[in-house]
């Protein structure tokens, strides 16, 4: 695994082992960037505050951290996942560009301020996007207009808050992504 563009392409990333964490393949992530950097909504990634939730090895927001975005929120509660995560900030040294919250998804409070993309890769069928999109609006993380990219399994369907509207879903493998905007 490695980042796939931007200042630190080829840059590699640890992940943990075993089964807990399921990282986006780079195949995919720049597939999906592609898309988010083409998309006509959202202000770009150049200069964008992200969220990563379920951030697992931090692949997606390191990604963003890469190709221009100016800091990246981390959330994630699994301790081998954290460990991988530390490490790949360290490497790529972000520390002054990240913050790491330790919680679980559906905990997250108000933000300190909110962002223009939020990046969700829950594990799959267990139904924690929902919960964690929630957590998000309630705690004013998305800005107006902000720009959300969710990946779930390629036959899960979720419910979306009103707010939210789907913009562009494109399938990969055995995930979909879903990229939305906050209407709000």
């Amino acid at each position: 695994m490695r980042i796939v563009g931007g200042i630190h392409k080829g840059r590699p990333l640890h992940a943990p082992k075993g089964r807990d964490t399921r990282p986006t393949s780079d195949r995919a992530r720049e597939a999906m960037f592609n898309v988010l950097e083409h998309l006509a909504e959202g202000p770009g990634l150049n200069g964008a505050n992200v969220i990563d939730v379920f951030a697992g090895t931090g692949a997606l927001g390191l990604e963003a951290l890469s190709r221009g975005a100016n800091h990246i929120t981390f959330v994630e509660n699994n301790r081998s996942a954290l460990k991988s995560l530390s490490d790949n900030i360290q490497t790529l040294k972000a520390i002054n560009a990240t913050t790491v919250l330790s919680i679980k998804a559906s905990a997250l409070q108000d933000a300190p301020q909110p962002v223009d993309y939020a990046f969700l890769d829950a594990p799959y069928d267990k139904g924690l996007t929902e919960p964690a999109l929630l957590a998000l609006i309630n705690g004013n993380w998305l800005a107006p207009g902000a720009v959300l990219m969710v990946e779930i399994a390629a036959q899960e369907s979720i419910n979306l808050p009103s707010q939210l509207s789907v913009i562009k879903e494109k399938k990969y493998g055995a995930a979909k992504a879903l990229f939305l905007i906050n209407q709000d």
